[in-house]
């Protein structure tokens, strides 16, 4: 397996982002060294790391800098695995910048209308940032995913019509993803609980790793 830097980019907030990002590296954090950059002005991850009870086993997580670029670079030397928690913008000098040094873009989605829309121009600039950093792999993620819901049924077929593919993996809507921010740790910290959320982020890696 590859070293990899990650990117969580959506510009619509409240698609998950920060939680796939935090459980994401937490996973990531069971198979090899891993860091969190919050790229993200509402420092939300940064909070969810530092309100870690003790024993949580979070990775640590670094703010951007003034060299976001550099930041992100430094810490892929000394990490196998650097995730980053992105702002909710599409464009930007710090989105720009993480756009570039990154070797995946994941874009969380959820299944609903609004999403789908925004989700288009992400697809638009994760096209542009191809441009300087042409080995860029980009896949949206399908958050709270219902088996028995018809429009998350319908959502794979929607996002089967963009530039961006969809990964497999998904992440269902469960209560042990609210449970761990609430508690401040990982789905991996909650125990049994947790167990499906654990599956949940654990195909994720792996599709993930494989890109």
């Amino acid at each position: 397996m590859d070293d990899k830097i990650i990117a969580v980019i959506n510009q619509k907030g409240g698609t998950g982002k920060t939680t796939l990002a935090l459980n994401l590296a937490a996973g990531l954090a069971q198979r090899a060294s891993t860091h969190l950059v919050d790229a993200d002005p509402q420092r939300s991850i940064s909070q969810w790391v530092e309100m870690a009870p003790s024993g949580a086993s979070l990775p640590p997580v670094a703010s951007l800098g003034s060299d976001p670029f550099a930041t992100i670079v430094q810490l892929a030397r000394t990490h196998r695995y650097v995730v980053v928690d992105c702002p909710p913008a599409v464009q930007g000098e710090v989105v720009a910048a993480v756009m570039r040094s990154v070797h995946v873009v994941l874009i969380p989605v959820l299944p609903s209308p609004v999403d789908l829309w925004a989700s288009v121009a992400m697809a638009a600039a994760v096209g542009g940032a191809r441009q300087l950093n042409p080995g860029l792999r980009a896949c949206l993620v399908l958050n709270q995913m219902e088996s028995r819901n018809a429009l998350s049924h319908d959502l794979r077929d929607a996002v089967a019509e963009f530039d961006v593919p969809v990964l497999q993996a998904c992440m269902q809507r469960r209560a042990a993803y609210r449970s761990a921010a609430v508690e401040g740790t990982s789905v991996y910290g909650l125990g049994k609980r947790a167990q499906t959320a654990v599956a949940d982020i654990e195909a994720i890696i792996e599709e993930v790793l494989c890109l």
